[in-house]
Parts: C-alpha cells; structure tokens; sequence
C-alpha cells in the first residue's frame, strides 16, 4: 500500500513536471532546460548512491580520484568546480568515512595529497554502474543519432562558454566567493536605504 500511495506520488509529480516544460513554457531558455535535466539526473544518481551511504558531493570527488590520484585540494577543487572550503568539509567526512587518505610530503607541509584508499577505490565497482544506469534511464527512447547530436551540441556549448569565461577573467570579471558577495549585497542594501531616506 505505502508503494503504491509512493509510486502515485511520484507519477503526479512527473505529470507536473512534463506538463511544465511541454504546456507551460515550451519555448524556455536553453539554460533552464540544461539545469532542470542536469537536477534530475544528479536526483536520480543520488537516490542510487543513497541505497550506498555515498552522498553526490563525495560521489564527485570519488570520480576524479578514481581516474587521477594525489590531486591537492585545490587541484580537486578546481577539477570539481567548488570552493575550496566545500572540498574541505567533504574531504574531511570521506577521510573519516575511510575514503581517502590526506598526505603532505617531506618538504612541503603547505601542500597536502589526497589518496584513495581500498576501500574508496572498491566503491568504484559498485557506483559507476549506478551512474551508467542513470544515464541510460536519461536517453531511453532516444535515437542513438539524436543522443549524438546532443552530445555534440552541449560539448559546443560548454566550448563557448569556456572561452566566454577566459575573456571575461582577461576583462578582469570574476565570480565573488559567497562572503564579498554578501558583502556587496549588505552595501547594496545600506546605499539604498541611506537614498531612500
């Protein structure tokens, strides 16, 4: 019975979802529907990696690792695409989980190596077909000719934005870390308020 009431509940969402995306907004911005598919596949991995006790945040890290080892933290960090305290935080519950292991080497106490361990690398055997599995849920249906041409076109895209961003950083724009952005929005709000009075 619960099942049942869950595998409804489910249903009903879909049906609001696809009605969305198909009635509501058919015409919507390539960058909302990329996000909105990029959600539901990061959901449906996590909800297979939560059957695991693996969180998606360590599931990033794990996957870098289990192609390049002995990354530092910025490395991993970049390599991700999140701040360095969020690797941090991560790193840190992987170690205890038995994951990873940290290491500094003689000489260089500033930098510090980041290492599976067996039991991190045996994860690998039991997650990645999980993701497989995702990812064939996500082109079910899907032509093989049609799966290539959104490949390819997402690889342009990402190819665009990528240059995109170098010649913004060449202009000097940047993304502010959470802090100045804060930072910024709190002046903002002090500007507007001393105008307003």
């Amino acid at each position: 019975m619960v099942a049942s009431r869950s595998r409804s509940a489910g249903e009903a969402v879909t049906r609001q979802m696809l009605r969305h995306w198909q009635e509501a907004v058919p015409n919507d911005r390539l960058a909302h529907l990329v996000k909105h598919a990029a959600r539901g596949l990061a959901r449906a991995l996590q909800m297979r990696l939560t059957e695991h006790s693996v969180s998606y945040g360590h599931w990033s890290f794990l996957r870098i690792l289990w192609e390049t080892e002995g990354l530092t933290q910025r490395q991993l960090s970049d390599e991700a695409g999140v701040m360095e305290p969020t690797t941090f935080s991560a790193l840190k519950a992987m170690q205890e989980l038995g994951y990873i292991t940290r290491r500094q080497m003689p000489g260089n106490r500033k930098k510090v190596f980041i290492h599976l361990t067996p039991r991190g690398r045996r994860l690998k055997g039991r997650l990645v077909p999980l993701a497989e599995e995702v990812n064939e849920i996500a082109v079910r249906n899907v032509g093989a000719a049609d799966v290539a041409v959104a490949r390819g076109t997402l690889l342009a895209i990402i190819e665009n934005l990528a240059r995109d961003e170098a010649e913004s950083m060449a202009k000097r724009r940047r993304i502010p870390s959470t802090r100045e952005l804060a930072r910024r929005v709190s002046d903002a709000g002090r500007t507007r308020r001393r105008g307003a009075g």
